[in-house]
């Protein structure tokens, strides 16, 4: 190779990498090809390949470093208040001796739960990765007729809660319960948590090794799923994990639907008596289902990256042709819309028209402040939270980075009647002026959602090449101005993304809501329960509207921000 001749994209294989999608555990760097944008192969933002990775010497003073004391400790305070609700729940089951817990384990109802629990996570996994990645295909690689149109259209479902979505569904079609009705209606509803980091992959990354393929003779279907498919992995195990451990947790959607999981059985357990040993022990059980799901993502990711080495430009090959195929697939895409949108949409206008008068809009008002309230103090403090594991992550992959990272998913997969009864537990014997109050509420949102921000900034941060915070030090700014100057624009965008995710997460939350809300406060998730737990849909309806009109626009910001840390060439060339 000529010292004038670029060198062409070629697969490499780096480091173990870090997710990069808000919410997509394990998925490749947002903006980049498979990984890797700025800074060095790895993905870490560190020296080119080949060079030592980090300073060789100490780092300058007040320089946050992957081995900064402040960090590890910020980390493991924020590991230690997400593992409370495992350690209480494991301590409760486990009370009265193992013999008693293993006896309840092995009763034939657990089985039933678990068997039911397992279908309804393969079956809608299964149905969400072929809808995510097929449809993310078609608008980031295709000739599809408003592109632009069906992106918004696509992720418009993150609007609606699902248990909002099966309010509509069973309003729609009465006779819907069952798996039947879990499955699509918990499909329809988490598909784009596939459909966003794997269009988001597609989108940025180099595609000319896919050209390459093509030179050769494959045509594009075969030569997406030989080269570009290996490359989304990733953003394809990352999505489909969020989508089981969601599944796992899941609680308002199965309770209308009538289908009995793990979540819905502790749930009922625990309005027995409050200290139930059996419901501790189904907590167990579904705690060591969320490591076997994090597990099995972990193996399946392997170590093994795809990223592209050269010069850095993006090459972007002409779309596929649709040609007599667009019409199909404007229909299935339009099908797919109008079950995910149209049928919800549907349900709660007609529900709305027959409120009537019976509900004036101003008796909205206290609910849906109590909503933006904790949804806005929780957003802000969960985005603070994720920050120094969020570094700890996308700097180093050592043993104290995953610990972290395991542990903060495995509490945010358990449900929140199980984060809230925990809590409640510690705060009655411990703190008990806390009891029932926003501050108990906040710490359950932040074990809940933490993770969903934490990947948003980590990606960001994994994507910041580390010199411009040296040089900024170097010429003299301290570290708080480094971090303001430097650092948080370069993660903003990152950041807005998480904070969207969670603030649509804690507007939408109901079980710990439910449980830990001050005396005689209402979110529009609780209200909207009491009105429908009680069959009175028209007086739900409101509150159902309310949920999906305050989330649309943190949705459409989640979309505008799903290449989240991409544009730091822009930023580093503002810098200087």
């Amino acid at each position: 190779m000529n010292g004038t001749r670029t060198p062409a994209p070629q697969e490499a294989t780096t480091a173990p990498g870090v997710p990069a999608y808000p919410g997509a555990p394990g998925a490749p760097l947002a903006g980049t090809p498979g990984g890797t944008s700025g800074g060095s192969p790895d993905g870490r933002g560190g020296p080119a390949q080949g060079a030592p990775d980090g300073p060789t010497g100490p780092a300058p003073h007040g320089r946050l470093t992957p081995t900064s004391l402040p960090l590890r400790i910020a980390s493991l305070v924020v590991a230690a208040v997400c593992s409370l609700p495992v350690v209480v729940v494991v301590l409760k089951a486990f009370e009265s001796g193992p013999g008693q817990a293993f006896d309840l384990v092995w009763r034939p109802r657990v089985g039933e739960l678990l068997g039911n629990t397992v279908w309804l996570v393969v079956l809608t996994c299964t149905i969400t990765a072929v809808l995510g990645v097929a449809s993310a295909w078609l608008v980031e690689r295709t000739t599809l007729p408003g592109a632009g149109f069906w992106r918004v259209a696509l992720v418009a479902p993150l609007a609606v809660p699902a248990f909002v979505n099966s309010f509509a569904w069973a309003s729609f079609l009465p006779s819907l319960e069952g798996r039947t009705g879990a499955v699509l209606v918990t499909s329809l509803s988490y598909f784009p948590f596939v459909f966003l980091p794997v269009a988001a992959v597609l989108r940025s990354m180099d595609q000319g090794l896919e050209e390459a393929a093509r030179s050769l003779g494959l045509g594009p279907w075969r030569a997406f799923f030989r080269v570009s498919l290996p490359q989304v992995r990733p953003a394809l195990l990352g999505g489909v994990l969020l989508v089981a451990l969601h599944l796992l947790s899941e609680f308002g959607a199965l309770a209308m639907l009538r289908y009995p999981t793990f979540t819905t059985a502790i749930l009922d357990q625990f309005e027995v008596a409050f200290d139930n040993k059996s419901g501790s022990v189904l907590a167990v059980v579904l705690i060591m289902l969320a490591l076997t799901f994090l597990t099995v993502e972990l193996l399946v990711r392997g170590t093994r990256r795809h990223a592209r080495v050269g010069t850095g430009t993006i090459r972007r090959p002409a779309p596929a042709l649709l040609g007599r195929a667009t019409p199909l697939a404007l229909l299935g895409l339009g099908a797919l819309t109008v079950l995910a949108l149209g049928v919800p949409g549907w349900s709660i206008v007609r529900w709305l028209l027959k409120t009537g008068d019976s509900m004036e809009p101003i008796s909205l008002l206290p609910t849906l402040w109590s909503t933006l309230r904790f949804a806005l103090l929780a957003a802000v403090i969960t985005t603070v939270a994720a920050f120094p594991v969020a570094w700890l992550l996308a700097r180093s992959r050592t043993w104290l980075a995953v610990a972290v990272e395991r542990v903060t998913y495995v509490a945010s997969s358990l449900p929140g009647v199980v984060v809230a009864l925990a809590l409640i537990t510690l705060s009655i014997q411990y703190v008990r002026p806390l009891y029932q109050t926003t501050a108990v509420l906040i710490v359950a949102y932040v074990i809940l959602f933490i993770p969903r921000v934490m990947v948003a900034i980590r990606a960001a941060i994994a994507q910041t090449p580390p010199e411009l915070s040296e040089a900024s030090r170097v010429l003299g700014s301290g570290p708080l101005a480094t971090f303001f100057r430097v650092q948080l624009p370069l993660t903003l965008r990152g950041t807005l993304a998480g904070f969207a995710l969670v603030f649509i997460a804690v507007s939408t939350e109901l079980t710990a809501t439910l449980l830990l809300a001050p005396t005689g406060t209402d979110t529009l998730a609780t209200a909207f329960w009491s009105a429908s737990g009680s069959l009175d849909y028209p007086g739900a309806a409101p509150y159902a509207a309310a949920m999906v009109l305050l989330s649309a626009p943190l949705t459409i910001l989640l979309l505008r921000t799903r290449g989240a840390g991409s544009g730091h060439r822009k930023n580093k060339d503002q810098l200087t």
